[in-house]
């Protein structure tokens, strides 16, 4: 650890953590200064294949459903390449495991925009009716049947997955999991029990070898490099945006549980929600020495965001120092300062905040070490600095706090600029926790309503700035035919984002209410926190 004053250390921090006061400064040029020469013969079969975790895969609001709205799926529509395969979620609620927009919607058209409380035993009953419907469709229902289909997918990203299973969990282990724990109709448990399985499924149960045999997400995209020709890789850009997991569970429980021995089993590394630097490197070099061996023309690898800019985890009091970019506390969104109480509530202290973001430093100095080493041998990798994007993006953090601006802030240009029709819109979009009201949106439309995720709007900046480092890669961009080719800067169309982002066009009206009700019935009876606590 660097040499900092005790009180913004947090003791059970492993030793190979390098603590830092200033976040890491990001990566200005993808290509990190290094040039490579690529030989191109002919178009490869597939033009896009990506690797990843929710963000990927284009998870929303507690629930994957608009797969059609993923970055990977934006940025093939400008590709001019309609062939790209991706799995699709539906069902009666729309997706799993639980679509908290869809059970908004429903709210409101149940009980209009402005929810009583009085009407709280009526709208709790509806709930869980939704929710009954939603377990039972993929539980016992439609749902629960396994997927058939040709061709393994494009999009091979998989919500909550972390290095390792994208190294080496496949479709029939999750089918496995699923038949060794069959579902129980539980009358208060009313989440779809193995739902990230059933998710997983449908993602790579498609994804076998000639033999059948079940691969994983990498090994997958192998397969569809193999697809190539002796002169032309059978993928043309492959990106591999994988990581977040691997400290996100932190945030999710609000407990701090570093990895030890076991870190590379999947049998028992649940129990850990970060993992410290010397295993995510080690995971990590074995990703890289699987993806060598695809044959991708381009690879873009990402860096992963900190675990404090997503709004979920709602920064909580006042700054105990100027210019911290760290709340002494962070704790569930719908928490009002007044309320909050450390012994109470499930909570991250700024000790612990400062330590698992340092940590997803290094994990990014070592992401940029294996583009480096890519290139330096001759291979056509380059970085995307999702980090450095989000932290831009930060409202709370730097935006609403110019002392707590890093010293980097303004050689970068400062704040994210957005789109010119996202800074049309009112209010502008921003990377608060997502409010609206019988008015409309009120904050927030970068996040979406599960305080982690994007919204579709969000997922088009991620896909402008991929599109920006395919287009410095010299990749082609065409015209929905396929044929003519698109010349000068592609520009994602947002403002075609912007009428199928759901929550941006229509937000449904009642939430503010919603995290009202929540909020009061957390502050009386605990119950939410509490829930929390005993899943620790």
């Amino acid at each position: 650890m660097t040499n900092i004053p005790s009180p913004m250390l947090d003791p059970k921090t492993p030793p190979d953590v390098v603590v830092r006061l200033q976040p890491r400064k990001p990566v200005t040029d993808p290509t990190l200064g290094i040039p490579v020469t690529v030989t191109k013969v002919g178009t490869p079969k597939n033009r896009l294949v990506t690797l990843g975790d929710s963000i990927t895969q284009g998870f929303q609001s507690g629930a994957i459903f608009n797969t059609q709205l993923s970055y990977p799926v934006i940025i093939a529509k400008e590709l001019g390449w309609g062939e790209m395969r991706f799995p699709t979620y539906g069902g009666p609620e729309d997706g799993l495991p639980l679509n908290v927009e869809r059970l908004a919607n429903g709210l409101e058209k149940q009980f209009g925009s402005n929810i009583n409380p009085l009407e709280f035993v009526g709208a709790a009953l509806f709930l869980r009716k939704k929710l009954d419907i939603n377990e039972n469709y993929w539980e016992r229902g439609t749902g629960s049947l396994f997927p058939i289909q040709q061709g393994i997918n494009h999009n091979l990203a998989v919500y909550g997955w972390d290095l390792r299973n994208t190294i080496s969990r496949n479709a029939d282990i999750c089918i496995n999991v699923i038949k060794q724990n069959p579902p129980k109709d539980d009358f208060l448990r009313l989440i779809v029990e193995n739902h990230n399985e059933r998710a997983a499924i449908r993602t790579l149960n498609s994804a076998r070898d000639k033999n059948g045999v079940a691969l994983s997400p990498v090994q997958a995209a192998a397969a569809l490099g193999d697809e190539g020709t002796p002169e032309t890789e059978g993928i043309e850009t492959l990106i591999v945006l994988i990581g977040a997991n691997n400290a996100l569970g932190s945030i999710l429980t609000f407990k701090v549980a570093w990895s030890d021995t076991g870190y590379e089993d999947m049998e028992i590394n649940d129990q850990y929600t970060v993992w410290r630097p010397i295993h995510f490197q080690a995971e990590l070099d074995q990703l890289v020495a699987e993806v060598k061996k695809i044959r991708a023309r381009h690879v873009i690898f990402g860096t992963v965001p900190h675990i404090t800019i997503v709004p979920f985890a709602r920064g909580v009091a006042d700054k105990v120092r100027k210019g911290s970019r760290y709340f002494p506390y962070y704790t569930l969104p719908w928490i009002k300062d007044e309320d909050f109480d450390p012994n109470k509530h499930p909570n991250l202290t700024e000790a612990e905040a400062r330590a698992i973001d340092s940590a997803i430093d290094q994990y990014n100095d070592y992401i940029t070490d294996v583009v480096r080493q890519a290139r330096m041998e001759g291979r056509d990798w380059y970085l995307f600095e999702a980090a450095g994007l989000l932290d831009r993006l930060a409202s709370r953090r730097f935006l609403e706090d110019p002392a707590a601006k890093p010293v980097w802030w303004d050689e970068m240009g400062g704040a994210y600029p957005l789109p010119a029709e996202l800074q049309a819109l009112n209010p502008v979009p921003d990377s608060r926790f997502f409010l609206a009201g019988p008015k409309g949106r009120t904050q927030g439309g970068l996040f979406s309503l599960d305080g982690i995720h994007p919204t579709t709007i969000g997922y088009g900046i991620i896909a402008q700035e991929l599109i920006k480092i395919m287009q410095l890669a010299g990749i082609k961009f065409y015209q929905q035919d396929g044929i003519t080719e698109r010349p000068g800067e592609i520009r994602v169309n947002f403002s075609n984002l912007i009428d199928v982002d759901s929550l941006i066009s229509q937000p449904p009206r009642n939430l503010i209410e919603i995290m009202d009700i929540i909020g009061e019935l957390d502050k009386k009876f605990n119950i939410l926190s509490g829930l929390l606590k005993r899943n620790y």
